[in-house]
Order: C-alpha cells, then structure tokens, then sequence
C-alpha cells in the first residue's frame, strides 16, 4: 500500500507541473504559436488526406462558403461611404485586438504529457504496487498458465499453441495493412486520378483460399487430439473416484471407496511416476448449474442436473491448490470457493484414517448437543452419532478438521464459526442458511460442541 501511495503522490505532482506550461505557452509571441499551428496543420494535413479523402472536399466547401459571405461583407461595406468606412478601420482593430485576447484566454492547455497517457501509466504503476503490497503466495495464484496437472499441461501446450498461430496471422496482417498505408499514401503533387484497377488474380486468391483452409484443419486436429486425452484417458486401477456435487453455494465431496462426505475442501494423494494414481471426479448438481474450476489442475467442467460429468486431475506436487465455481449460480456464486489438498500418500491415509473415526461428544460439551439436536440443525446437517442426517447443507462429522468456513470465506475458528451462527449474512448475503435466532448461552454451548468435531 506504501509503494502505492508514493507511486499516486508522484503522479500528481508531475501533473501538477505539466500543468504550468500552460503559462509558458500563453506567454510566447503570437507569432511563434502561429507558426507552430500552421507547420502542425500542414504535417496533419497529409496523414488525414491519406485517411480521410473526403475531408478534403467538406474543407473546400466551407472555404467556397466563408468567401461567399465574406465578399457580400465587402460590397456592403464599399458601397457604405467613406466616413463609415474610415470609422470602420478602428473599430476593426479594436474587435482583432478582442478577438486575439479572447483567443489567448480560451486556447487549450498543453501538458508536457497527454492526459490519457498520464492516468494510463498511472494505473498500470499502481496495479504492480498494489500486489506487491500484498504479496501473495506464488504457489496459490490461480493461473492457466502455471499447470501442474497432466491435463492443465495439455490444455497450456495446446493455448500457447493456438496464440503462436494468431500472434503470426496478426503480424502479417498489420505488417501488410502499415506497408500498405505508408507506400501509397497520397503525395502532394497526385494528381488525383484513379489508379489502374486490377480485378482478380489467382496466385493471390489461391494463397488466401488455401493458407486460412490449412491454419484451420491444424487448429481443428490439434484441438481435437487433446480433447480426447482428457476426455477418454486410460484408468488405472489405484485410481481414486471422488463424486463432487454443487450447491448453491458449496460443494459436497464424497469418497465412495472410504465412506467418508465432507464439504469444501477436497484431499487427493499425489501421484508418483513408480504407481500412478490420478483422481476421477464424478460432478453432479443439486440444483441449478455449476462450474468446477481449478485452473492449476484442468479446465472447466460444468454440474448439470440430472447429468453426470466426468474429469481427472494428477497433481505432479504436495499443496493447496485453489479454485471456484466458474458459472453464475446465484447471488454467492464469487464466493463458492473450493480448496484442493493435494497430500503425499501417507499423509493421505492418515487424513482418511481420520475422518473414519468416529466422534465421540464429552460430556462438558452434552448441553451443545442438545442445542443442536432440539434446533432445526438437524433438518439440514448430517452428524455421525445424533440424529442429524440432513443433506441440505455440509456434513458436520469432522467439521474443524476443515480450514474455512462457507466455502473458503473466513478462517475455522471458534470465533468465525459462533459469528457465523449468529448471523450468516453478514459474511455471504444471500446465502441460504437461516440465522437461529439463539441466545448467547446458547450460542456458547453449540460453539462449544462444534469445535470438539475433529
């Protein structure tokens, strides 16, 4: 935020100072300025016929018109006599004199810079600074073009691929179109008769027929080719399936293999060159359509309901890997957040192993349990061990064994989780979980239950 404040600071004031060449440029001769205006118009002039043609007639009648009008002045004012027209003289003078101080005060200011080119540099100075500020992890900005995934490294190959292509077709056609604009440009001395005209040429449309049908069948098959690897892989048989379904605004993650259900965030082992074992993700939808996105991992899949869909990742590195739903699906879709643990494989087993066991609540924490059990928790929470099997919001078996709270909003804290109870609004409006409506003891002894959910 420093580097920011300094960056804006200095701008300013090199605003400030380009704005006293204003006075500079008011306080030159008259003569100098026309001068400048006049090699200025003429230095414009040829880009703007070479342009614009036709502004060279609509100057020309407005020139015809202004002569019109100007000789009707003339007539009248010889055939006015000669005291009116010696009374003319000074007073002719007087209004150039006004005219020329009234010219001064309203010409333009000029800056050592243009404005535009000010507030753009500006801005692209203040976006470095800013992040630098905040300086966030490396290993967690989501970028398409940071893969580490096999099927992110496919879809990057293929994008760099694509852009290398565009990026060439782009250099040609500018290079052509500046050639064209500079070598036949109009001259001063044209004479303004029209060129020759060649009409068709076969070498030149053979080149534009068959260069853009090649470019295209290249895209196509390239396209192609990838697709079907993330698409229709082999499956190995260590392979781990994971069933991913959206809410509005969560995701609920299951383990069929393990029976293990949890929200949010997702852990996968790592898979080694020796024993491969990528993860299979079945996504379905629980109500509109969703998006699932880790762009360090793969691309977009949608959840639609009543439709399964199937995609894969195989993270080549231990670590949290973030991403979102990538589809509006209601007022909290920017804040349906997903997290990917991505864990060796004997950190993997023990966190299966984990959320396997089964809780057992203390018995300093029976009055939390009643709270919850008495409540319309229930109706919409699974808890192992009560008499919660609701599927309309996370399952809370393990609940402070997660990072985040409402899909990666806010830290799993006891004072989050108790805020969040009071009243969820107030960190994800619009969210669909009622606010309880407890009081504070109450409040306290369901806070002190939750958090023995390890």
């Amino acid at each position: 935020m420093t580097s920011a404040i300094v960056v804006w600071i200095g701008g300013v004031l090199f605003f400030a100072l380009s704005w006293s060449n204003r006075t500079s440029a008011e306080m030159r001769p008259k003569s100098d300025l026309n001068r400048e205006k006049v090699a200025s118009k003429k230095s414009q002039s040829r880009w703007m016929n070479a342009a614009i043609p036709w502004i060279k007639s609509f100057r020309s009648k407005i020139l015809r018109t202004t002569s019109f009008r100007s000789g009707v002045a003339n007539r009248r004012s010889a055939s006015s006599g000669a005291d009116t027209s010696a009374a003319t003289v000074p007073t002719r003078q007087l209004s150039n004199q006004l005219g020329e101080t009234q010219q001064a005060k309203a010409s333009p200011c000029t800056y050592v810079i243009p404005p535009w080119m000010f507030w753009t540099l500006t801005l692209v100075l203040t976006q470095p600074a800013l992040h630098a500020a905040e300086r966030p992890d490396p290993a967690l900005v989501t970028s398409i073009f940071t893969p580490e995934s096999a099927p992110a490294h496919s879809i990057v190959h293929l994008a760099h691929f694509v852009l290398a292509i565009t990026a060439i077709i782009f250099a040609v056609v500018f290079s052509l179109i500046v050639y064209v604009v500079a070598r036949f440009r109009r001259r001063a001395n044209d004479d303004g008769k029209e060129p020759a005209q060649v009409y068709g040429s076969n070498p030149v449309e053979t080149a534009w027929t068959v260069l853009p049908l090649i470019i295209v069948v290249v895209l196509t098959v390239t396209t192609a080719r990838v697709i079907h690897e993330i698409q229709d892989p082999p499956k190995p048989p260590e392979a781990l399936d994971v069933q991913v379904i959206g809410h509005q605004f969560w995701w609920e993650i299951r383990y069929p293999k393990y029976g293990i259900v949890t929200a949010n965030e997702m852990h996968v082992p790592l898979s080694l060159a020796q024993r491969r074992t990528p993860t299979f993700l079945d996504l379905r939808s629980a109500d509109v359509t969703h998006s699932f996105w880790v762009p360090r991992l793969a691309g977009k899949t949608e959840l639609v309901p009543n439709k399964i869909n199937t995609m894969w990742i195989e993270p080549e590195r231990t670590g949290l890997f973030l991403g979102q739903c990538a589809k509006y699906c209601g007022t909290q879709h920017s804040l349906m957040l997903l997290r990917v643990y991505v864990d060796s494989p004997e950190e993997f087993h023990r966190w299966v192993k984990g959320q396997q066991a089964l809780v057992s609540a203390a018995p300093a924490v029976a009055a939390g349990r009643r709270v919850f059990e008495q409540n319309s928790c229930i109706n919409c929470h699974a808890l192992n061990g009560t008499a919660g099997y609701g599927r309309f919001g996370p399952d809370l078996t393990h609940l402070m064994s997660r990072d985040t709270l409402a899909s990666g909003v806010v830290k799993n804290t006891a004072e989050n989780l108790r805020a969040w109870l009071k009243a969820p609004d107030q960190f994800k409006p619009g969210v669909l979980m009622p606010a309880m409506n407890l009081n504070e003891q109450e409040l306290d002894q369901l806070v002190a239950y939750l958090v023995t959910l390890k």
